[in-house]
């Protein structure tokens, strides 16, 4: 079954058109690894999903709901889940506070913090009532995950969910994140600039360019030669 289809997109900030014409379709409990050098349109793109720049022409559908118009938290009613770069989580509040915010899309009433977050990242669990902004950049990247599992997504974007990261932190959000697509279900699209990360999570990819497509297909066709085209700087 098709999750999520872009038709024909094209996304603005003002007058200025960041992406453009872009049409793609993401089968149920796939992966798509987005990318591409720094200033593509990759954030920009999971922004659009989101309804969060300033316009946009085309059409964009979760499954056979059009969500083109609606605003940001009706999208996150219809199962879409975001993890922006930078993580943005609330610092002041508690890990418990971050990861509630997420439940405020959720379609079942439910308003505690869900198990599965708990079970994925136990210190989170032991960290319940320590303010989020003491946490180290990998923790708070678990946070961001967690908050946006509360909501009880069908899709999860994720904006370059390794960046600024250690290493072993790297390669436990890897494992983590592959466990939610490929043992939850979970449908994902995330944008990212380690070519073995995209390489062991991805189903397919995207490579983009100024605002357009310019390769895709499965993640076994991502070839280095491909790679050394359109992300050396």
């Amino acid at each position: 079954m098709m999750l999520l289809s872009l038709d024909q997109v094209s996304s603005y900030y003002g007058k200025t058109p960041i992406l453009k014409d872009l049409s793609f379709e993401l089968k149920q409990g796939d992966c798509l690894c987005v990318l591409g050098r720094n200033g593509v349109g990759k954030t920009t793109l999971l922004r659009t999903i989101m309804g969060l720049t300033d316009r946009m022409d085309g059409a964009i559908h979760v499954a056979d709901a059009d969500i083109s118009k609606a605003p940001t938290h009706k999208r996150a009613t219809q199962g879409l889940g975001y993890i922006p770069q930078g993580r943005q989580i609330l610092p002041a509040f508690t890990v418990r506070e971050n990861i509630l915010l997420g439940t405020f899309a959720r379609n079942d009433g439910l308003q505690d913090v869900p198990e599965l977050c708990l079970t994925l990242f136990p210190y989170l669990r032991a960290n319940l009532d320590k303010r989020a902004g003491l946490l180290s950049g990998g923790q708070q990247q678990q946070l961001a995950i967690a908050r946006a599992l509360a909501s009880d997504p069908r899709i999860l974007l994720l904006d370059e969910p390794t960046e600024g990261i250690q290493p072993n932190i790297v390669h436990e959000i890897g494992q983590t994140l592959r466990r939610l697509n490929k043992e939850f279900g979970i449908t994902m699209i995330l944008t990212e600039q380690h070519i073995k990360v995209a390489r062991k999570l991805g189903d397919a990819f995207l490579m983009m360019e100024n605002g357009r497509i310019v390769a895709r297909g499965p993640i076994a066709e991502m070839t280095d030669e491909l790679v050394t085209r359109h992300m050396t700087i």
